[in-house]
Order: structure tokens, then C-alpha cells, then sequence
């Protein structure tokens, strides 16, 4: 009996999975983690490691994701530009008024490994603030995340 290992060569864009996130009412956290299992391909039988085996997410409605707790007063993200005084600090509740999509996409990229692999998985994550997305031509399959 010989285990069985994916290869790179297999997982091509035109035969991967795409799966669709509605990010209304659904936990951050909760949701960035299911959202990872998908691009890291860990929900497959299949799933290898050191190979890209995952699939395709688009998430819609970043904008009305819901944070538990204080988080969204005290809960702060920084930038560091690598000057003097380049360091930015702004609360979640400041990025959700700017920017929603980026907070999903910060709380599933830091669910991915680090590195070159990491960097291959976080570029098939699709984050929209509304409900409309461009991707329907892939037909891809509503997954259920809300509580």
C-alpha cells in the first residue's frame, strides 16, 4: 500500500474549485478559518502539504462581517512604512469604514503558512465589500458560515 502524494502539475487554475462566502453576520474569526481550509486545500482528501491543493474563494459582503466582544474599539491594525514616524495605527472600526474587505483579508492571510507557498494560496482569495462579485462564470458553490 503506498500513500498517496499530489502533484504541482495536477492543481492547474482551470480544473480548481470555487467556492463562495457570504460575509454577512458571520464571526471574522469563525469565517477566516473555514475560508483558509478552502484555499489551503485541507478539506480534500488529496491534501498535501508542500502542494497548492486548495481552491478558489470568493468572500462578498466584507463589509457586514460582525466582531465579537470590544473588538471593534479596541482592536487595532498597524503599518510601518520604515521611516521615521511612518508607523500608522487605525482601529477596526476606522477600517471598516475605509476599507472592509482588507479586515477579512488580514485575518485569512494570517491563517496561511508564511512564505512562497502562502503567498501562492492568498492570491486565490477574492474579498468584495458588497454583494456583487465578477467571478459568476465559475459557477462557484455557496458554502455556509453564518452561526
Amino acid at each position: 500500500m503506498k500513500t498517496y502524494v499530489a502533484k504541482k502539475e495536477a492543481f492547474t487554475p482551470e480544473n480548481r474549485d470555487w467556492y463562495h462566502v457570504d460575509a454577512e453576520g458571520a464571526v471574522l474569526g469563525r469565517m477566516a478559518a473555514v475560508v483558509a481550509d478552502k484555499l489551503m486545500g485541507k478539506d480534500r482528501v488529496d491534501y498535501t502539504p508542500h502542494v497548492d491543493t486548495g481552491a478558489y474563494v470568493v468572500v462578498t459582503n466584507a463589509a457586514k462581517v460582525r466582531l465579537t466582544g470590544k473588538k471593534s474599539t479596541q482592536k487595532q491594525y498597524q503599518n510601518y512604512s520604515g521611516y521615521s514616524g511612518g508607523r500608522k495605527i487605525r482601529t477596526i472600526e476606522e477600517m471598516q469604514k475605509k476599507h472592509p474587505e482588507d479586515i477579512v483579508r488580514r485575518a485569512v492571510k494570517g491563517m496561511l503558512p508564511r512564505g512562497p507557498l502562502g503567498r501562492q494560496m492568498y492570491r486565490k482569495l477574492k474579498v468584495y465589500a458588497g454583494a456583487e462579485h465578477p467571478h459568476t462564470y465559475h459557477k462557484p458553490e455557496t458554502i455556509d458560515v453564518s452561526d
